[in-house]
C-alpha cells in the first residue's frame, strides 16, 4: 500500500484526487508541530490466523480539513511540500509502533514515496528505531510506480535500507507486468499483490502475475502478501494464488489504537543483507562475476552474434523482461541496433543503452545514461536479459587491441546463475537517467474544478436533478501566492463548452450510476443530445461487438474507485455508427474522501485505430515478406532444412552454451549411398522426393534442440548438443543407430520404392576440437573413412 493511499480503512483502495489543494498551511503547520499520526492495520499469517505486523497509515487531526490521506497528499503534491510528508509520515509510524509497543516479534511497514526515493532521510528513523523499548522490525514499502521512472534512487534506497537491516517489500505487484520484471532485481523481501488478482475473477493475467511470483518465491524465499481480503471468498483465493500473508477488512480495520485480543506471531523474513564488499554503484558486471568463472576471449564479431541470440530470447519473454546493454561508445549504437532495439522496446518491460555520449534516451522507450570515460563500465561489453523464467547475461571486457572494430578482443564469460545475472543487471540500472518529465519536487496547479453543476454559457446546467454532494459545488477561494487569480464558474463553463474533447459525468450515489452532466462535444461524438443521454447509464454507447474484457475493466476500475485509461468501440447516434472512443475515466470524492461522481473525457480516435490497424496489417505483411526471404536466405528451397550459413551459426551458439554448461556436443556428418543410382535411374523427381521424405524422417527422430542441415547434393550434418560428457560417444552412436534406420527404410516415390544407404562420421566436442570449422572437418574425414570401407566390401 502506497503512502498516497493509505486510506485503507474503504473497503477497495481509491485512486487518490487532489482536492485538498488549498491547505499548504494547514499542512506546514502539522508538519512543523509534528501534528501527524499514524493508524495501523493488522497483516495476518493465513496458516495460524496470528497477527505478524501492521502497517502504518498516515492520518491528521480529526478537526483538520487534512485529516485524510487523499487531502495531505494532494495538498504536498501540489506546492512541493511531498518530501518533508514523507518523512513525516514514517517518523509518525515510527513514533506510534513504539508507543503502542509494536516491537518484536511484530513487524511494521512503512512506505516511501516514489518521488523522493534518493532524498529519504533514514537517519532521523534510525534514531526513533533505536529508542524504541524492545526491537522494532522494519518492512519498507516501495511501489512499483517508480520502477521504470527512477530505477537508480530506487537500487539506491534499496541498498541503504538493508544497510540499515531493515527488509523491503514491492507493493501492487500484478498492477502493472513491469513489477514482475522488476522483482529479481529488487530482491524483495515480501511480494504485496495488487488487490484485484484477490477481488476479480481469475483470468489469463491472474495466472501470469501468479507464476512469476511464486517462480520467485520458491527461488528467493520471500513471502506473498494479498491486501483487499473482506470476506472468506477472497481468504479462499488468496490461498490457492500462494499468498502466506493478508490484510484487508476481513482481518480489521485501521484504528488508532492496535486491537489487542488477537493472537500475535513473527514474521518470518528471508535472511538477506546489504551487498557486500561490492558497491553495485560502483562497480562494472564484468567486476561482479564469481571467482573461479572461466573466461574465454573472442572477437567482437562474436559477441555481436551472441549479442542478437540473447535479444531474441528477450523478445521470446515479452513483457515481463528487462534488457540492459552497454555499447562502450555512442557510435556503436549503429542503425541496425536501433532497429533491433526499437523491437525490443515494444514488447518488453524495460530496455536501457549505455554508452560514453548516449543520451538518458537514445530512441524512443529505451533509457540510457552517458558513461564517463572513468566509468569501469565504459570498457565493457554487457548484455544482460532478465525475466521470471529465463536470465542470462553476456559480460566481457574490452582487451585493448588495434585494428579492424570487428576484430578487437575481449575477454569474456557467458552465465545463466541468476544471482550474478541479476547483479549485473542491477550495476547497469544503477546508472540510469531519471526519467524526463519526472520531477522531485511537483508544481502547484489551481484548484480542483466543480463538476456537478457545470452550465454552458448559453443555457442552464445540463443537470439531471438537482441534488449535488458535498464537494461538487463550486468553492471559491483566494488566490495562494504565484497564482494569478481564482477559477471561476463562468470560466470553468466556457472552457468545457469550448472542449473539443467530450466530457461527461456520472452520478454514483444515484441508482445505476447516471450521467448528470454531458458538454457540447460529447454530443457530437454520440450523435445524441443531451435530453436523450442525460439520466441514463453510459452503457447505452456500446454494442455487441465491444470489447467485454474492457467494459470488466472498466467497471472493475469503478469499483474499486480508481482512474482507467483506454480504447473503446462505441457507437454514435440512432444508426448505431461503431467508432472508437479514448476514454480518461477520474473519480472524485467529496471532502470526506467518499466517492461521488466519475468524470470522463472522450475523444475520437477512429483514424487513428484505422491507421494503426492498417499499419498493423502492412507489418504482418512486410514481416511475412521478411520471414520468407530469411527462409530463402538460410534454409534448403527443397527440404526446408537449414542451409549450411544458418547451421554455422546455431552451432556456434550450441558451442558458446556447451562451453558455458559444461557439456559436450556431436557434430554427425551423414552421405547418402546410392544416391546418384536412384537420379540415374528414376529421374531428379525421384531424388527430391527421396531427399523431402529423408528430412522428414530426421526432423521426427531428433530432439528440438538438435540440428540438422542439407549441405546440398546427397549430404547432411546434424549437431546433438547437451550431451553427457562422460557418455557422448555412445549417447551419439545411439542416434546416428537410429538415423541409420530411418535413412535406409525404403521410401515410396511417384516412380516406386527407392532407398539408400549412408556413411557417417561423429565428432565430438570439445575432444574433437572447439570450434565449428574443426569439428566439421573431423566429422568429414570420419564419413570418408567409413565409406571406403563400405567400398571395400
Amino acid at each position: 500500500m502506497t503512502a498516497v493511499d493509505r486510506v485503507a480503512d474503504l473497503p477497495s483502495r481509491p485512486a487518490p484526487l487532489d482536492h485538498a489543494a488549498g491547505h499548504p498551511e494547514e499542512l506546514r503547520r502539522l508538519l512543523r508541530e509534528q501534528r501527524l499520526v499514524s493508524w495501523f492495520q493488522p497483516i495476518v499469517d493465513l496458516s495460524t490466523g496470528a497477527v505478524v505486523a501492521h502497517e502504518a497509515l498516515v492520518r491528521g487531526p480529526a478537526d483538520s480539513p487534512l485529516h485524510l490521506p487523499d487531502a495531505l497528499f494532494g495538498t504536498a503534491r501540489r506546492h512541493g511540500l511531498l518530501p518533508e510528508l514523507d518523512a513525516a509520515c514514517r517518523a509518525a509510524a515510527f513514533r506510534g509502533a513504539a508507543v503502542h509497543g509494536l516491537v518484536e516479534p511484530l513487524s511494521l511497514f512503512v512506505n516511501v514515496e516514489p518521488e523522493v526515493l534518493d532524498s529519504a532521510p533514514l537517519d532521523v528513523l534510525l534514531e526513533i528505531a533505536a529508542s524504541a523499548p524492545g526491537h522494532l522490525r522494519v518492512v519498507v514499502e516501495l511501489t512499483e510506480r517508480a520502477l521504470a521512472k527512477r530505477p537508480a534512487e530506487l537500487l539506491r534506497t534499496v541498498e541503504r535500507v538493508r544497510e540499515a537491516g531493515w527488509a523491503v517489500a514491492l507493493d501492487d505487484v500484478g498492477a502493472e507486468e513491469l513489477s514482475l520484471a522488476f522483482m529479481p532485481l529488487l530482491r524483495p523481501d515480501v511480494v504485496k499483490l495488487d488487490l484485484r488478482l484477490v477481488q476479480d475473477a481469475p483470468g489469463p493475467d491472474v495466472a501470469q502475475v501468479m507464476n512469476a511470483v511464486n517462480a520467485y518465491a520458491e527461488d528467493s524465499g520471500a513471502l506473498v502478501l494479498a491486501e483487499g481480503i473482506e470476506h472468506e471468498a477472497h481468504l479462499r483465493l488468496a490461498q490457492a494464488l500462494g499468498a502466506g500473508l493478508g490484510q484487508g477488512w476481513m482481518f480489521g480495520r485501521p484504528q488508532a489504537v492496535p486491537a489487542e485480543h488477537l493472537p500475535t506471531g513473527a514474521l518470518q523474513l528471508p535472511r538477506r543483507s546489504a551487498s557486500a564488499g561490492r558497491d553495485p554503484l560502483a562497480s562494472s558486471p564484468f567486476a561482479l562475476l564469481p571467482d573461479g568463472v572461466e573466461l574465454r576471449q573472442a572477437p567482437k564479431k562474436l559477441l555481436v552474434e551472441l549479442s542478437k541470440q540473447l535479444e531474441r530470447e528477450a523478445l521470446r519473454q515479452g513483457s515481463t523482461c528487462v534488457v540492459a546493454s552497454t555499447f562502450q561508445e555512442a557510435r556503436h549504437f549503429t542503425p541496425a541496433t536501433t532497429g533491433r532495439y526499437r523491437d525490443l522496446a515494444e514488447r518488453t518491460a524495460f530496455v536501457c543503452a549505455l554508452g560514453e555520449d548516449l543520451p538518458a534516451e537514445p530512441m524512443p522507450g529505451v533509457r540510457g545514461a552517458t558513461l564517463s570515460p572513468a566509468d569501469p563500465v565504459r570498457g565493457e561489453w554487457d548484455v544482460v536479459v532478465i525475466a521470471p523464467h529465463f536470465s542470462a547475461a553476456l559480460l566481457a571486457r574490452d582487451l585493448g587491441d588495434d585494428g579492424p572494430d570487428a576484430a578487437r578482443r575481449f575477454e569474456y564469460a557467458l552465465t545463466y546463475e541468476r544471482a550474478t545475472v541479476a547483479a549485473a543487471g542491477r550495476a547497469l540500472l544503477a546508472r540510469v537517467a531519471a526519467q524526463d518529465g519526472v520531477p522531485t519536487l511537483p508544481v502547484p496547479a489551481p484548484a480542483p474544478v466543480p463538476v456537478a453543476e457545470v452550465a454552458t454559457p448559453d443555457r442552464a446546467p445540463r443537470a439531471a436533478g438537482a441534488g449535488t454532494g458535498p464537494g461538487t459545488a463550486a468553492t471559491g477561494r483566494a488566490p495562494e501566492p504565484g497564482e494569478t487569480g481564482a477559477v471561476t464558474d463562468a470560466l470553468l463553463r466556457r472552457a468545457l463548452a469550448a472542449s473539443t474533447s467530450g466530457v461527461c459525468i456520472a452520478e454514483l450515489r444515484r441508482p445505476d450510476q447516471p450521467l448528470v452532466y454531458v458538454n457540447p462535444a460529447f454530443e457530437r461524438l454520440t450523435g445524441l443530445s443531451a435530453d436523450q443521454v442525460l439520466g441514463r447509464n453510459c452503457r447505452f454507447l456500446q454494442g455487441p461487438d465491444t470489447d467485454p474484457r474492457a467494459v470488466a475493466s472498466i467497471r472493475a476500475a469503478v469499483r474499486a474507485g480508481r482512474e482507467w485509461n483506454g480504447v473503446l468501440l462505441n457507437h454514435r447516434g440512432p444508426e448505431r455508427e461503431p467508432w472508437w472512443n479514448e476514454i480518461h475515466l477520474s473519480p472524485v470524492r467529496d471532502d470526506d474522501g467518499v466517492l461521488v461522481q466519475y468524470i470522463g473525457v472522450q475523444t475520437d480516435v477512429t483514424e487513428r485505430v484505422r491507421a494503426q490497424r492498417e499499419l498493423a496489417a502492412e507489418r504482418d505483411r512486410s514481416a511475412a515478406h521478411l520471414a520468407r526471404i530469411e527462409q530463402l536466405a538460410f534454409t534448403d528451397p527443397l527440404t526446408g532444412l537449414d542451409n549450411r550459413r544458418r547451421f554455422e551459426s546455431r552451432l556456434e551458439t550450441a558451442l558458446w552454451d556447451a562451453r558455458a554448461g559444461g557439456t559436450a556436443l556431436a557434430v554427425v556428418l551423414l552421405d547418402l549411398d546410392g544416391f546418384k543410382t536412384v537420379n540415374d535411374t528414376h529421374g531428379h523427381a525421384a531424388g527430391d522426393e527421396l531427399l523431402v521424405a529423408l528430412a522428414d524422417r530426421l526432423r521426427r527422430r531428433l530432439r528440438r534442440a538438435d540440428l540438422v542441415c542439407r549441405l546440398g547434393g546427397d549430404e547432411l550434418l546434424l549437431a546433438l548438443p547437451g550431451l553427457d560428457p562422460s557418455e557422448a560417444a555412445q549417447q551419439a552412436a545411439a542416434v546416428v543407430a537410429q538415423v541409420r534406420r530411418d535413412v535406409t527404410e525404403p521410401v515410396s516415390t511417384a516412380f516406386g520404392a527407392v532407398s539408400v544407404g549412408v556413411s557417417a562420421g561423429v565428432a565430438l566436442h570439445p575432444a574433437d576440437g572447439d570450434d565449428v570449422t574443426a569439428l566439421v572437418h573431423v566429422a568429414d574425414q570420419r564419413m570418408f573413412a567409413e565409406k571406403r570401407v563400405h567400398r571395400r566390401r
